[in-house]
This record gives C-alpha cells, structure tokens and sequence, in this order.
C-alpha cells in the first residue's frame, strides 16, 4: 500500500511539469510560416541581415542565422541577434516554434525568443540555455536598462544536443500576467510580469547560431501593424 502510494506520488511530480499543449478558448491562428518560399524574408527585419539566410534542409527550408550581429550594438545588454516578426503584434498569445541550436556546447550556449517587443529598449525574452545562472536560461526584461531576470522558475538547463530539432513553446498571458516556456513539452522557464502590453515577436541569440522553422501563433487580438525598426533582408 505505501509502495504504491509512494510510486504515484513520484509519478505525479514526474509529470506535472509536462502540460496538455492545447490552445486556449478564443484564440485563432495568426501566423503561420515553414520558410519554404523566398519571400517568408519579408515578413521579417534583423539587426544585421547579412546573418540570416534560408537553408535548405531535409523537408524544405528554415530561416538560419550565422552567428552574433557584430554589425549592431544593442542600447542596452541584451540580444544582438534578432530577427523580428514585423508584420504584426500580439498581446496574450500562444507561440510554437521548431528551434536547433547551431552553435558549440558551453554553459551559456542558447536560443532566444522576444515577445511584446516596441522597440530595441523595450521587450521580453526567453534565453534558453545550456546551463541555468542568473543571466542565463532565464526569462528577461529589458525596460530602457540592462536586461532583467524576471523568473519564478526555471530548470537546470536545456539538452540542445546536435544536429536535434526541438519543439519551443511560449504561453503569455496578459490578463493573468503569466509567461510559460515549454522545451519538447515540458516547463522549463516561467514569469509573472505586466510590464508591456501587445509587442512583436521574434527569434535569435545573445552569442550563438541556430535555425528556425515551423512557426505557428495563436492570439486573441492581432494589430496587423509594421514596423521600420531593424533592416530588411535585401
């Protein structure tokens, strides 16, 4: 009787950080993307173009940037490499992205998604990483200063692995003023925060290289409002 007791204890805390990835009532699909089509570029604006380019992989293409933007210099410390979603901005918002890390293997070796970007001084992002520290592996702010850890919870660290493509979720709520990170279905980073409100999205790196592909956005309220900021792919 204890020992099972015991085993289902340990099997519900076992799973309680894998979530149903199911989307919320009163949301509708606002973007869709698998880069398989040359003009998937302009829909985007990065801080330097010359990094990103469409690679062609097994089954199509995917968006793939090279490396750090040397050519651009953040105002205040956070990502240099950012391609923007900047078609569009959402507010409470559910994000599915496929993600593979390009780069070497180290501590801070990771990816990044911004959400509820208005400008270079003002956003959100989820650093996903090799190994949890107080600047990495974190959800940040950046609000006119440095970037801010804003995390509640967080794990230890992500398996990036290589040549692995991973299923990346972001759950944001406005109303609740939650944000949920999900790696390959389970929880990895978690924030309360109601700093901004609609912003657009977008992916990259603070360091290193990776590839893209499979985008899909669910939102309650869409703004189909561009943005100049950044530069166009040529």
């Amino acid at each position: 009787m204890n020992r099972i007791c015991t085993t289902a204890l340990c099997l519900f805390f076992a799973t309680s950080s894998l979530v149903a990835q199911e989307i919320p009532k009163g949301y509708k699909e606002v973007y869709k993307q698998d880069f398989n089509s040359e003009k998937a570029l302009k829909d985007f604006r990065f801080t330097q173009p010359v990094k990103w380019l469409l690679s062609k992989e097994d089954k199509g293409m995917a968006l793939e940037f090279t490396g750090i933007s040397d050519g651009y210099t953040p105002p205040f410390r956070s990502p240099h490499t950012i391609g923007l979603l900047s078609t569009l901005q959402v507010g409470s918002f559910v994000l599915e992205v496929d993600m593979l890390q390009t780069g070497r293997e180290y501590g801070h070796r990771d990816m990044c998604i911004i959400f509820g970007f208005n400008d270079p001084s003002h956003f959100y992002y989820t650093h996903i990483a090799t190994a949890m520290d107080p600047n990495a592996h974190q959800i940040m702010l950046v609000n006119n200063a440095p970037r801010t850890n804003i995390s509640t919870f967080t794990t230890q660290g992500v398996a990036w692995g290589q040549n692995v493509w991973h299923k990346v979720r972001v759950e944001r709520s406005i109303e609740e003023g939650t944000i949920k990170v999900f790696f390959d279905g389970t929880l990895v980073e978690e924030a309360k925060d109601t700093t901004f409100g609609k912003g657009y999205v977008g992916f990259g790196s603070f360091d290193d290289s990776g590839k893209i592909d499979n985008i899909r956005i669910w939102a309650k309220e869409v703004d189909k409002k561009g943005t100049t900021v950044f530069e166009e792919k040529k």
